[in-house]
Formats: C-alpha cells, sequence, structure tokens
C-alpha cells in the first residue's frame, strides 16, 4: 500500500512540473519570493537603526533633564535631584533597567553608578555590558553655572535593550505581514492571470481535439495571443501538408488501380483466349502476349513499391557508401543483351571512383530507372551514354539518349506520378522519373532535363558526396 501511495505521489509530482501553469506560477513565486527576503533583510537593519535612533533620542533626553537638574549650593558643592521623569521616560513596559552616572569634569561622582563605563563620544549611543547584561549607552557634557571657569558635568545614562528590541521586533512583524499579504495577493493575481492567459491555449487544445481525423481545416490564429500565433501558423501548415500527402496518397491509389486494372484485364482475356485456342501457332502467340502482359504488370508493381519505399519516412534512414560508377557499370552490363537487340550503343564515362552517402538501394533504383528510361525511349540503332563525375563537392551522374526527347513545357509534369507523353509509343508506366526525383530529394539532391545535341534527353543528377 504504501509503495503505492509513494508512486502515485511521485506521479503526481512528475505531472506538475511538467505544467505551463505550474513552471510560470514558481518562476513568478521564485522572483517574488526573493525580492521580498531582500525587502525583509533591508526592513530588519532600517528597523534595527530605527529603534537605536529613538533609543538614544530617549536617553539624551533622560540624560539633559538630569544634567538640568544639577546645581552648585552655596559651598561650592555640585548637587543633583535626579527628576522621575528622567528615569520613568524608559517605563516601556518591557523591564527595563535603568542606570545613571554624573560626574564633574575634575572626575568626581556626583551621583548614580561609579562603575558605569563612559562611551567613547559623547551624544552617541554605544552598546556596552553592564552588570551582566547588554545595555545601550550614551554621554553628555553639559555647563552648570556656579561652577569656576565656566564648568561642566558629564551626564551617562544607560538602559537595556528590552524596549529597543521589541521595538525593533514590532516594526519588522509589521513589515513583514505587510510583504505576506503581498505575496498572497500577489500569488492569487498570477494563477487568475495564469488562468486568463492560459485559456486561449486551452481553446485551442479543445478545438483540434474536437474535430474529427479527415477535417483539416485551418485554424483561426486569432483565437489565441499574438505570441502563440506561430504555433497555430505552424500546425495550419502542417495540415496543409498532410491534407496534400493525403490527396497525393488517393491519387497514387486510384492510378494505381487504373494502372493495374487495364493490364490485369488483358491477362484475363489473353488466358482466356489462349485455353480456348486450338491452333498450336496462335495459341502460343497468344501465351507470348500472356507473358509479355504478366512483365509489365510485374514491372509496374516492382516499381509501385519502389516507390513507396522511396517516399519519406517509409524506411529506416541508411548510410551506405557507394561507388556510383561501379553501380553504374554494373546496371549497364545487365541491360548489354536487350540493347543488342536493338542494337543501342550503351557506353559508360568513368575514369575514377564517386562514393556518396546515403541508401544504396535506394541510389540503385535511381540509376536503375534512368538506365531503363534512357534505353526504352531510345531509337534503333540509337546510343545511350552514362557520365560519372565530380563537380563543386557534388557527384554528377548524366544520362544522354537519342530519343524523341521531352517538350520544353512537359519537363516538370514527367516527375509526376504515371504522367507520361501524349503519342509516345515505347511502353512504360510513367513511374520511372517519378521515382528519380524522390531517391534524388531523399538524398539532398537536385535532378534536371534538357535537350541532348542532336535530338534526344539529357537527364542531369547532382548528389552531395
Amino acid at each position: 500500500m504504501s509503495n503505492n501511495v509513494v508512486t502515485k505521489a511521485g506521479g503526481a509530482i512528475v505531472r506538475l512540473s511538467q505544467s505551463l501553469r505550474v513552471q510560470l506560477l514558481c518562476w513568478v513565486l521564485l522572483t517574488l519570493f526573493g525580492a521580498i527576503a531582500f525587502n525583509l533583510y533591508d526592513s530588519f537593519w532600517s528597523a534595527d537603526v530605527t529603534a537605536k535612533l529613538v533609543t538614544d533620542r530617549t536617553l539624551l533626553a533622560s540624560a539633559r533633564v538630569i544634567a538640568e537638574a544639577v546645581r552648585v549650593d552655596e559651598g561650592g558643592n555640585v548637587q543633583v535631584d535626579v527628576p522621575p521623569a528622567a528615569l520613568e521616560m524608559f517605563d516601556t513596559g518591557f523591564g527595563d533597567r535603568v542606570f545613571y552616572k554624573v560626574i564633574t569634569a575634575w572626575g568626581n561622582l556626583v551621583s548614580g553608578f561609579p562603575d558605569l563605563p563612559l562611551p567613547a563620544v559623547q551624544r552617541a549611543g554605544e552598546d556596552r555590558a553592564f552588570h551582566g547584561a547588554d545595555v545601550r549607552i550614551l554621554m553628555l557634557d553639559h555647563p552648570v553655572v556656579g561652577l569656576p571657569n565656566d564648568g561642566t558635568i558629564s551626564v551617562t545614562v544607560a538602559v537595556t535593550h528590552n524596549s529597543q528590541y521589541a521595538m525593533r521586533r514590532q516594526l519588522w512583524l509589521s513589515d513583514f505581514s505587510k510583504q505576506f499579504v503581498l505575496v498572497f495577493l500577489a500569488s492569487l493575481v498570477t494563477i487568475l492571470g495564469l488562468q486568463r492567459g492560459l485559456a486561449p491555449a486551452l481553446r485551442l487544445r479543445d478545438a483540434v481535439r474536437r474535430r474529427g481525423r479527415n477535417r483539416l481545416d485551418p485554424l483561426p490564429p486569432e483565437m489565441v495571443q499574438s505570441e502563440l500565433r506561430p504555433l497555430v501558423h505552424a500546425l495550419n501548415d502542417h495540415m496543409e501538408r498532410v491534407q496534400n500527402q493525403m490527396a497525393a496518397q488517393r491519387r497514387f491509389v486510384s492510378n494505381a488501380a487504373h494502372q493495374l486494372r487495364t493490364p490485369l484485364a488483358l491477362i484475363s482475356t489473353q488466358a482466356s483466349v489462349a485455353s480456348r485456342e486450338d491452333d498450336a501457332a496462335r495459341r502460343d502467340e497468344a501465351l507470348a502476349a500472356l507473358r509479355t502482359s504478366t512483365r509489365q504488370i510485374s514491372r509496374l508493381a516492382s516499381q509501385l513499391l519502389t516507390l513507396s519505399r522511396a517516399e519519406p519516412g517509409s524506411r529506416r534512414p541508411r548510410s551506405d557508401a557507394t561507388d556510383l560508377s561501379k553501380a553504374a557499370r554494373e546496371i549497364l552490363e545487365t541491360y548489354a543483351e536487350e540493347a543488342l537487340k536493338r542494337n543501342i550503343d550503351l557506353g559508360l564515362e568513368a575514369d575514377r571512383s564517386v562514393v556518396v552517402e546515403g541508401d544504396g538501394t535506394m541510389l540503385r533504383e535511381m540509376l536503375v530507372n534512368l538506365i531503363d528510361n534512357a534505353i526504352r525511349y531510345s531509337k534503333a540503332d540509337g546510343r545511350v551514354t552514362v557520365a560519372v563525375g565530380q563537380e563543386n563537392g557534388h557527384a554528377v551522374v548524366t544520362v544522354w539518349d537519342n530519343g524523341p526527347g521531352i517538350p520544353e513545357g512537359e519537363r516538370e509534369q514527367v516527375f509526376e506520378r504515371f504522367y507520361r507523353i501524349m503519342g509516345t509509343e515505347s511502353e512504360g508506366s510513367g513511374l520511372g522519373l517519378a521515382i528519380v526525383r524522390e531517391v534524388v530529394d531523399g538524398a539532398g539532391g537536385s535532378v534536371s532535363l534538357g535537350a541532348a545535341e542532336g535530338g534526344g534527353l539529357v537527364v542531369t543528377v547532382r548528389l552531395p558526396l
């Protein structure tokens, strides 16, 4: 039971420590308590100075009253009758003891405690110890009429600290109570301010929670304070990207279904024709067409899989060292037989290794689609040249062909999925350049299209080394 209580308490503390409201309140109170602690320290010393000043003024007044009561009799003797008022002014109800001493200028004791110490400076209070008690002591030199050579007498008055400390304590406690009320009111105002200040953020949270999973329209930035509006704009941008991605996925699924429906229907028809055909030659022709259609749909499925793997976030990031020159040579070798059938001259210009960091599988798929597209759209007796090199800290892969090329107005559109130029005779799915763009973007590079000399297409890919 105790372990569960401790666990729950720990969880509650963690949740509170992660609360923005609690964090802001703690920072405000920490600053406030720090300022108040300094103020209380300062007020303590101010109260102490004030209490000492009041005590010194009382001591001075008492000494003056005693000094004014000093007289010289007919025989030249100095006498004093201490007025009761001189001592009663210290009767504040805190049990203070009062000591005094009156002496002449030549050191004779007139009245009081002979062993009462004298302060170093007159009219300035000092803290001393006397008869086992801490006292505040003050001395006053006062002229007396009747003494030769304008003689003076010294009156020293001392009082214990009870009244002084009580005054200091009362002054400090009064200031402390005011500070405590200030902290309480400031805390209350801070909590109310945090409630009102965080209300728009909570409304934003509720607005997001109430939305259905398919609702991605932008949130109004005016619903929160100006400091939080960048967050709303970021949420709106994110929802717009998600909406665009969802729309792209829907288009992709629709286009993929459309692209797969035709060859699948054709395969079904060709299989039916082959099964009904009695003539061996026609049956072989139907089976050959069936094999061709099967290869086409197999390639389409392979390209769809490659495209899905090339999309951001679909694969764990990899950092392979890939030699583009070696990879291009190996891929050209696999296409050599097909190029020979169509009498296409395959060429490779790669004098040295060009190594890049990235997903090796995807980089090879990029080269496969570039070379496959070039061979597929090249004319019979044509040529396809692949060049791999380095330029300004980038690996550069260039593929030339002498096919029909791509009109300048459609060079950006051909990177869209399933886009095909009208009038092309070659069999293709319209995914090759889309795959190339996804791979190049994922590797932080760029791809561009241009016209080759004498007709044809030049594809240039730049990847950071």
